[in-house]
């Protein structure tokens, strides 16, 4: 047990509060950071033929999850709910229809495919919104950011990845080839 600096003595703290401060911490970079990612993800759709759709359908994201990192408790307002639900019923709508025409195609290597690349993505935000979801109800615990700290990684390692293997990359379209 600590003690609680700047209260009375007879205030003691359990390593449970202790680790639950850290935990928000965690969870507020891990938003900071998908915020960061879904708003280059959002800059690299410049040269798109179908620019806007994918502007909004990462920039929505990231203006989100920056609410979230900055104010946790604001998934519990119902503008953040009201957006973000309808962000993910889309977003899990076409991925939907993406994922059925990708399976009927039998694409195997899913990041070689433009639209297996967006379904990846939409996938991916309709995801994490929903990992934020009532996330401000109650504190986070170490289930949840235990999956978001996973989840936070796997996109900055995979665009890396990608990005220095440019053999990877051979055979994406020309205005995919290019991106950061």
């Amino acid at each position: 047990m600590c003690r609680r600096p700047g209260r009375g003595g007879d205030m003691f703290t359990t390593m449970g509060e202790v680790s639950g401060t850290w935990l928000i911490v965690i969870w507020r970079a891990c938003n900071c950071l998908m915020s960061l990612f879904f708003a280059l993800a959002a800059y690299v759709q410049v040269n798109d033929p179908d620019a806007g759709v994918w502007m909004v359908a990462y920039g929505v994201p990231a203006v989100l999850c920056a609410c979230v990192g900055s104010t946790p408790h604001l998934t519990e307002t119902l503008p953040w709910r009201r957006v973000a639900d309808l962000h993910v019923l889309m977003s899990s709508a076409v991925v939907v229809i993406m994922g059925w025409r990708l399976q009927r195609e039998t694409v195997s290597e899913i990041f070689q495919l433009e639209e297996g690349r967006e379904f990846s993505g939409l996938a991916l935000t309709a995801g994490w919104l929903l990992l934020c979801r009532h996330s401000g109800r109650a504190p986070v615990g170490l289930l949840r950011v235990s999956t978001a700290v996973g989840i936070t990684v796997f996109p900055f390692v995979a665009w890396l990845y990608y990005h220095l293997h440019t053999e990877l990359r051979s055979n994406w379209p020309s205005h995919c080839q290019n991106a950061i």
